[in-house]
C-alpha cells in the first residue's frame, strides 16, 4: 500500500468506533451503554465487597455508600460514609471488619435503617450514625487444663517459664478443645517478653470466643424493602445465628459441618425461610425454618468465591472459573465456564421492571452481566474490580431498555459516579 493511500483506520473512523462498542458476545463495551464519569486517584480505600453497602440512610432518596476501610490492616481501620464522592462521616473500628449490612430494626417514622458492622467477636450496631449496641458472640468451652494453669498463675503458684512449658505440653496432647488466643499468643512470645505478658493478663478471666466470618439480613414478617429484618451471621466455629432485630438476642442457632465464607437468605423468619451457606469444604448447605443442621447440601467442583440467591435458584462462582446455578435441593440447572478468575459477584435487580441479572467481575478487568446462563453485556474496566454494589431507582433509558441502568464506579484509585435519577451499579476496584 502506497503512503498516499488512506488507511482503513483513517478512512473509516466511525466504523472502527462502532466495532469497538460491540463485544464479541453481542453486548456492548464500556464505550457503549456504560460511561466513565469520575476519576479519583487518591481515594485510598482498602476494602472488599462484603464490607460495602449502599443505603438511603436519611429516608430522603439520597443513597450513601458505607465502606469498612481496612486501613493498613493493623491501624487506621474505619467505617466511612460517602455522599456522592464526598467523605461525610468516619469513625474508628477496633478490629478488621468482615461484613457490613443495613437493616430496619423497628417501625418508627421516619424510616431510617441501622448499620451492622461485623468485626472480630462483635457486631456493632449504629443508629443515625451513632453507636447503639454491641452484640458479642457466645463464648466457647475452655480447655480445662489450660484454665487450671492460668488460675495457678493468678495465685502465684507458677511463674511464666513453668506456664510456658505446661501450655506446650497441653498443646501437644491435643485434647480436642483448642487453646485460647491468649495462650497461643503467649507461646509465640520471646522468652524475655513472657513475664511482662503474664503480669498484665493473669488477673483477666480466660475466655475463648469465635469470630464472625459473614453477615446478612432476613426479613422478619413482611417482604417490603423497609420492613423489619433480623441479622443473620456466621462464625468461625461453624455456627449460624439469627438475632432479634430489637433486643439482639439469639432467636435461632444452627450448625454446619465447616466454617462459612458466604451466606444468603430468602423468605420470612416468621413464615418460612431458607439460609444458604457456602463453606470452606466446597459445599453449600441449605438451612430451613426449624432445622438445627443442614437439610440439603450442594457439592461444588472447587472452593466457592461467590454466592447469590436469585428468585428460587442459587448462583455460585467457584475458583475453577465456573459460574453455576442450582436448585435449593441441589440439582444443577446449568454451568458456564469463564475466561478468568472470579473476583466478586452481585445481583442486579430492578423490581419495578421485573428484571434480574448477575454481575460477575473477573480478574482480567472484565465485568460480565448474565441473565440465567446467557451473557447479555460485558464491560472492560481499566483496573480489576473487587466489589460491585447496586441500588435501583426509577429511570427512563430508551437507548438500551434491555439493561435499564448506568454504572457508578468506585475505584481504587478510581471513583466513578452517575446522576441520582439513574440506577447505579458501583464497582470498587484495585489495580491488577
Amino acid at each position: 500500500m502506497s503512503s498516499d493511500q488512506p488507511s482503513e483506520e483513517s478512512a473509516n473512523p466511525q466504523q472502527k468506533q462502532k466495532k469497538q462498542r460491540k463485544s464479541d458476545d453481542g453486548g456492548t463495551s464500556k464505550e457503549g451503554a456504560w460511561l466513565n464519569v469520575h476519576h479519583d486517584p487518591v481515594a485510598a480505600l482498602y476494602t472488599f465487597s462484603s464490607c460495602m453497602a449502599l443505603e438511603d440512610l436519611n429516608n430522603d432518596g439520597e443513597y450513601k455508600l458505607l465502606v469498612g476501610d481496612l486501613g493498613t490492616g493493623r491501624s487506621n481501620i474505619k467505617l466511612k460514609m460517602y455522599e456522592g464522592t464526598q467523605l461525610k462521616f468516619e469513625t474508628p473500628l477496633l478490629d478488621l471488619p468482615t461484613g457490613i449490612c443495613t437493616f430496619y430494626m423497628d417501625t418508627t417514622i421516619p424510616r431510617t435503617p441501622a448499620i451492622a458492622v461485623a468485626s472480630g467477636s462483635f457486631v456493632y450496631i449504629y443508629k443515625n450514625l451513632r453507636p447503639y449496641f454491641k452484640f458479642t458472640l457466645p463464648g466457647l468451652d475452655l480447655n480445662q487444663m489450660e484454665n487450671d494453669l492460668w488460675l495457678q498463675v493468678k495465685e502465684d503458684k507458677m511463674d511464666a517459664t513453668m506456664l510456658r512449658e505446661a501450655l506446650e505440653t497441653v498443646c501437644k496432647e491435643n485434647t480436642g478443645v483448642p487453646l485460647t488466643a491468649r495462650s497461643l499468643k503467649f507461646l509465640r512470645l520471646e522468652p524475655e517478653d513472657c513475664q511482662p505478658f503474664v503480669s498484665v493478663f493473669k488477673h483477666v478471666p480466660l475466655k475463648r470466643q469465635s469470630v464472625t466470618t459473614c453477615i446478612t439480613t432476613l426479613h422478619k414478617s413482611y417482604a417490603e424493602r423497609d420492613a423489619v429484618s433480623c441479622l443473620v451471621m456466621a462464625s468461625e466455629n461453624s455456627y449460624i445465628y439469627v438475632l432479634d432485630p430489637e433486643a439482639f438476642t439469639i432467636l435461632t442457632r444452627m450448625k454446619v459441618p465447616s466454617a462459612p465464607v458466604f451466606i444468603t437468605t430468602t423468605g420470612l423468619y416468621d413464615v418460612d425461610y431458607c439460609i444458604y451457606v457456602a463453606c470452606r469444604d466446597a459445599t453449600i448447605y441449605t438451612l430451613k425454618k426449624g432445622d438445627t443442621g443442614p437439610q440439603y447440601r450442594i457439592s461444588l467442583s472447587s472452593q466457592p468465591c461467590g454466592l447469590l440467591s436469585v428468585d428460587k435458584t442459587i448462583i455460585t462462582g467457584a475458583m475453577d472459573n465456573s459460574l453455576s446455578c442450582h436448585l435449593p435441593k441441589g440439582k444443577r440447572q446449568w454451568c458456564v465456564s469463564l475466561p478468568d478468575t472470579i473476583t466478586c459477584m452481585e445481583v442486579m435487580d430492578q423490581q419495578n421492571r421485573g428484571y434480574k441479572a448477575v454481575l460477575v467481575a473477573l480478574a482480567n478487568k472484565e465485568v460480565r452481566v448474565y441473565r440465567d446462563r446467557f451473557l447479555v453485556n460485558s464491560i472492560i474496566m481499566d483496573v480489576g474490580v473487587v466489589s460491585p454494589k447496586l441500588y435501583s431507582m426509577l429511570l427512563m433509558f430508551l437507548m438500551f431498555p434491555m439493561f435499564l441502568m448506568f454504572p457508578m464506579f468506585l475505584m481504587f484509585p478510581m471513583f466513578l459516579m452517575f446522576p441520582m435519577f439513574l440506577m447505579f451499579p458501583m464497582f470498587l476496584m484495585f489495580p491488577m
